[in-house]
C-alpha cells in the first residue's frame, strides 16, 4: 500500500500496558468507539493488516492509540468520529431483523431506505412474527450495554393469546417454566384486557433469551397470536406508526444511558 512504512511490531513476551492520561484505548476499541465497526470486526481488520496508525500498519491488537489525536486509517482511508445516531422503529410483522437475508425476505432495513444505513445496526432482535419497538444505532458500546444481561434493562411486551388465562398462568410465567431444558421466567406479568375467546397480557422481561415469551407460552400449551414490544426501559413505543422510524431525543438517549450506568439493578 503506497505510503505505508514497516508494520508496528509487538514486543515479544510482553503485554502492552495502558498508557496514562488522554483518551487512550486499544486500536480495536478505538475503531468501535469511532463508530466504524464493532470491536470484533475491528479485531479482524487489525489482524488482516488493513489498519494503519500514523501511516504504519498495526497488526497488534494491544496497540494503544489516543482517540483525540491519532491518525487511524482503514484501507488507506482516514477514520473520523461519526456523529452518533439513535433511532426507533415500529417494526411491522413479517420483517426479519437482519441487514441481508439469504432467503430474500424483507428486512427491517427496508424501513430505513431513506437513511444512510452504513454503520447502523439493530439493538437486539425481534423475530419475524413479532412487532413493535426496535432500536438502531451506530454507537456499539451503547448497544452492547443495553443488551448486556448484567444491566437488566426491562423490555415490555403486549401479548395476545388464544384463550382466557387465569392467575395460575401469570404466576407460572413469573415463577419460571422449562422449555427444552431451559428455565424461562418473566419479571412481571399482568392482564391487560380480555375478550370472549382470547386475552392480552403485559409481560416484562429483564433477560433476553431467544423467543423467550413464545417458548414460555408453548411450554404452557398456549398459542401466541400477536407479540408487540411496547417499551424498552422507560422508552415507550407510543403512537409511532408501523414501519415508521424516528430519531430519539437527547433526553431519551440520556434516560437509557442512566439505566445502564448501574449494573445488577432491575429496572
Amino acid at each position: 500500500m503506497k505510503g505505508i512504512r514497516k508494520p508496528l511490531k509487538p514486543v515479544a513476551g510482553r503485554k502492552a500496558a495502558a498508557p496514562a492520561g488522554g483518551k487512550r484505548v486499544t486500536l480495536p476499541r478505538a475503531l468501535s468507539k469511532l463508530g466504524f465497526c464493532s470491536r470484533t470486526q475491528a479485531e479482524e481488520l487489525v489482524r488482516a493488516g488493513r489498519v494503519t496508525v500514523e501511516g504504519r500498519v498495526a497488526t497488534d491488537l494491544e496497540t494503544w492509540v489516543d482517540l483525540s489525536s491519532a491518525a487511524i486509517a482503514v484501507d488507506g482511508k482516514r477514520i473520523a468520529a461519526e456523529a452518533r445516531v439513535y433511532l426507533m422503529l415500529n417494526k411491522p410483522r413479517g420483517l426479519v431483523t437482519t441487514r441481508h437475508d439469504p432467503e430474500g425476505r424483507p428486512t427491517v432495513f427496508d424501513c430505513l431506505k431513506h437513511l444512510d444505513q452504513t454503520h447502523l445496526s439493530p439493538v437486539g432482535r425481534l423475530d419475524k412474527a413479532s412487532e413493535g419497538l426496535l432500536l438502531f444505532t451506530n454507537d456499539t458500546e451503547f448497544a452492547q450495554a443495553l443488551l448486556d444481561p448484567e444491566t437488566h434493562v426491562a423490555k415490555t411486551y403486549h401479548v395476545q393469546m388464544d384463550r382466557i388465562v387465569g392467575r395460575e398462568v401469570l404466576d407460572a410465567m413469573v415463577a419460571g417454566v422449562r422449555h427444552d431444558g431451559e428455565l424461562l421466567r418473566a419479571r412481571r406479568v399482568r392482564t391487560v384486557r380480555e375478550g370472549d375467546r382470547n386475552s392480552w397480557i403485559e409481560v416484562v422481561l429483564d433477560e433476553g433469551k431467544n423467543r423467550q415469551i413464545r417458548r414460555m407460552l408453548e411450554a404452557l400449551d398456549i398459542a401466541c397470536l400477536r407479540l408487540i414490544r411496547v417499551a424498552i426501559g422507560n422508552l415507550p413505543l407510543g403512537d409511532l406508526e408501523k414501519g415508521t422510524v424516528r430519531p430519539l431525543s437527547n433526553e431519551e438517549v440520556e434516560d437509557l444511558r442512566r439505566l445502564v450506568a448501574s449494573p445488577r439493578r432491575v429496572r
